[in-house]
């Protein structure tokens, strides 16, 4: 077994950490504290081709594979998680139940938008919303409180469970793809959150919005097998950006170690701050190793139920103790806005939360093993 990277992925890696480092670290506080989501970055991120990384060319993508995904968010969070987590929401929960249930028409009409970035995505996959066929459309009610994107996004994908209407009781739920400014489509106030937060997180409702049938995903009736796909990609996008975030704290410890002086020597020479770091880099490594089994498995299309669910829980569960370790070797400086490992704390543990990226906690986990 190689554990080594293409020259092509090496080679991705490095644009994409100069990228970071020039066009999103530098107003990445300023857009935390504000809660201000940045369209620019997203629109520079479809001029390098980013916003369609897994996606065949002739649907506007870039033809490369999920490993290659997984290491542009985990580079993006390294320096802003709500960027990775945007792109991870935009290409996992939205993007990939277009890829893999649309069809080739299908593709044409909504992916080749999406994939070249021209165009950006959300997904409203939890119960909520009730649809019903009338003549030729398809009526939707209802709302879901917690959408990544919502309002900035273009393009929704919404799961839909079959309301009894003029008496008739179907069972299933279906998808249907619902764009911006549709009438009767409506986005709510924005949530406040904790991390990531110039990510946008809304809520979505409906209120009697026809949508042609002819936007109907996949088959009559097959909304939860849609809803159930995204959580491999998802799971394999929350590990890359915990690694991402876990990184980027574990970069700010470490030079702050190397630059703090006690009694005379820098502070990472003592025992209990050296030993400290160690660990943090071993759980760091660990969780980089998972993320990739999982996305090179989902790349060679192999099944990665089980590997996606333990690469995301071991991986953001790692993110959180990192960060909290870098800011208790920050100090009281940890605590403070100016420092970033606040930030990476607070990000980290939307991370484990499933902030934008679907659940991630020990219920789901064991049902993947079960399963496999």
């Amino acid at each position: 077994m190689q554990f080594r990277f293409s020259e092509e992925l090496e080679m991705t890696r490095a644009l994409i950490r100069d990228f970071a480092a020039e066009e999103v670290a530098w107003e990445a506080g300023e857009r935390d504290e504000e809660e201000r989501f940045d369209r620019r970055l997203f629109d520079l991120m479809g001029d390098l081709g980013l916003t369609g990384i897994p996606w065949p060319e002739r649907y506007g993508g870039s033809g490369s594979d999920c490993l290659t995904y997984a290491v542009v968010i985990e580079e993006l969070s390294r320096v802003c998680a709500s960027t990775g987590a945007v792109l991870a929401a935009h290409t996992a929960l939205s993007s990939w139940p277009i890829y893999a249930f649309g069809s080739g028409e299908f593709k044409e009409k909504y992916l080749k938008g999406l994939a070249n970035g021209t165009k950006l995505g959300a997904s409203s996959l939890e119960p909520g919303i009730t649809g019903y066929e009338d003549g030729d459309d398809c009526v939707l009610n209802g709302s879901n409180r917690y959408v990544a994107n919502a309002g900035e996004a273009d393009t929704y994908v919404v799961i839909a469970r079959n309301a009894p209407e003029q008496g008739r009781r179907k069972r299933g739920y279906n998808a249907v793809i619902v764009e911006k400014g549709a009438p009767g489509f409506n986005v709510g106030v924005r949530a406040r959150k904790l991390g990531l937060r110039s990510l946008a997180v809304s809520e979505i409702t409906f209120e009697n919005c026809r949508v042609p049938l002819d936007n109907r995903l996949g088959k009559a009736g097959q909304g939860q097998e849609i809803a159930g796909s995204v959580m491999e990609l998802a799971r394999i996008s929350a590990a890359a950006q915990a690694v991402g975030i876990a990184q980027g704290a574990l970069d700010a410890a470490a030079k702050y170690a190397g630059d703090r002086k006690q009694f005379g020597k820098p502070i990472g020479r003592q025992q209990g701050i050296s030993f400290k770091l160690a660990d943090m880099a071993a759980r760091l490594e660990a969780s980089r190793l998972l993320a990739y089994q999982a996305a090179w498995r989902h790349s060679a299309g192999l099944p990665c139920r089980k590997e996606a669910a333990l690469a995301g829980k071991f991986a953001a569960d790692t993110a959180v103790a990192v960060t909290i370790e870098a800011v208790q070797v920050f100090g009281g400086y940890g605590y403070m806005r100016e420092y970033t490992v606040e930030r990476y704390m607070r990000d980290a543990k939307c991370i484990e939360m499933g902030i934008g990226s679907g659940k991630l906690n020990k219920d789901s986990l064991i049902r993947s093993m079960i399963a496999d």
